[in-house]
């Protein structure tokens, strides 16, 4: 039974869903040889499928093999970027992506350098201003911030796959835990590397004059 004290917030007695770590080493528990598809890893997630996607999306920005990684990760980053822009409510991807996916053993070893990360992150992350993920708006400008990203990723731009992995991790995190204070931090640092290695080292903009060449 719930008791209140007068003048204050009422308190949200739910139970919290399970964490990030506790969800990404249900996602490896099996056949380590297994391909876990992409359509699986969101599957029954609800409004955090964007966030689980996301995290798994971005593993491959840690490939220490130059030029691939950001191709394979770009992509898929952006794919998910144009959804919340235009405010989709749980992801879709093509059949041909959908069947793919990393193998359990390699999402093994992510999850394992990560665990004791992620065991520090959860004491600070929780579910706080819902609001901020749940507003289109806000959607979109998440949205906005991951195709950039997401392009910057997928381009030949030294030392910056690590970079761009880490942020992409924030918002994934913001998105599976509900932290719109995470957000808030991973919007801030997200807009921060667009305008540094987009805007100012003319990269974005040169990606983009190409783009625009093609279509011409």
């Amino acid at each position: 039974m719930r008791s209140d004290a007068p003048g204050e917030p009422p308190r949200d007695d739910r139970p919290r869903p399970p964490g990030t770590r506790l969800l990404l080493a249900a996602l490896t528990a099996g056949d380590p040889d297994e391909t876990l598809r992409f359509a699986d890893v969101f599957a029954g997630l609800g409004e955090r499928a964007f966030g689980m996607l996301l995290f798994v999306a971005t593993l491959p920005a840690f490939i220490p093999i130059p030029g691939v990684g950001g191709a394979v990760s770009g992509p898929l980053v952006m794919l998910i970027g144009l959804q919340l822009l235009v405010g989709r409510r749980t992801p879709w991807l093509p059949r041909f992506i959908a069947c793919r996916g990393p193998h359990r053993r390699a999402l093994a070893r992510f999850e394992q350098r990560l665990a004791p990360w992620l065991t520090r992150l959860e004491r600070l992350v929780r579910p706080r201003m819902s609001y901020l993920l749940n507003h289109r708006v806000a959607g979109m400008f998440s949205g906005l911030l991951l195709v950039l990203l997401g392009l910057l990723l997928a381009l030949p731009i030294p030392f910056t796959n690590y970079v761009f992995g880490a942020l992409l991790l924030l918002f994934a995190l913001a998105l599976l835990e509900r932290d719109g204070a995470l957000m808030c931090v991973a919007w801030s640092l997200g807009a921060a590397a667009v305008a540094v290695f987009g805007v100012l080292s003319g990269a974005l903009a040169a990606a983009a004059a190409e783009w625009i060449g093609r279509l011409g």
